[in-house]
């Protein structure tokens, strides 16, 4: 399996393309990954949960302490834990926070902390995805040593044809794969 032994942070924001993260989850794991999911809250109104949960075999984490238990979900430990960090569907407000270092969320935080290779699938409206802000944040985020995969061109959920859709599942999975196998053989 390609990806066998890597550990993934797939983190999942709010976007109407949080549904392709299911299947890019999905293929992850049966790569050989062992994935960890973190959620924003907003990412939660687009797809459950329990959905990634159950796909990943791990709890979903989304809050800095468990309410339950009270147990803290370490930034530092998912920074350290993981082989790659890879944040898809990638919002322009994530985007603008993980480019200007807003730690307000899990997901912002682990990046922060994150030790691997981050790779960012930006998902959003054409305009929003060709703003001069979110133009030079993905170039700061790029200047910085992140990958950025580019979003593809096509049918937006606004109805609009143009550039700003996920990439789907099986190029993202298939970049990873390659990135990988690159760097083993380096």
């Amino acid at each position: 399996m390609p990806l066998e032994g890597k550990k993934i942070v797939l983190c999942v924001t709010g976007s109407i393309a949080a549904y392709k993260a299911v299947y890019l989850l999905r293929g992850l794991v049966k790569a050989g990954a062992e994935v960890q999911v973190l959620m924003t809250d907003a990412a939660k109104e687009f797809v459950s949960p329990l959905t990634f949960s159950s796909l990943s075999g791990k709890p979903v984490l989304s809050d800095f302490f468990s309410k339950d238990s009270g147990s803290w979900n370490s930034h530092v430990d998912l920074g350290r834990w993981a082989d790659l960090f890879l944040v898809a569907p990638a919002t322009a407000a994530t985007i603008g926070k993980m480019s200007g270092g807003v730690c307000d969320n899990l997901v912002t935080t682990s990046y922060l902390s994150a030790k691997c290779p981050v790779m960012i699938a930006p998902a959003m409206d054409m305009d929003m995805f060709e703003h001069p802000v979110v133009r030079e944040n993905l170039r700061k985020l790029k200047s910085m040593g992140n990958l950025v995969i580019e979003p593809a061109s096509g049918e937006l959920a606004s109805g609009l044809i143009g550039k700003g859709r996920m990439e789907e599942p099986d190029v993202i999975l298939k970049t990873i794969e390659d990135f990988f196998s690159e760097k083993k053989n380096s």
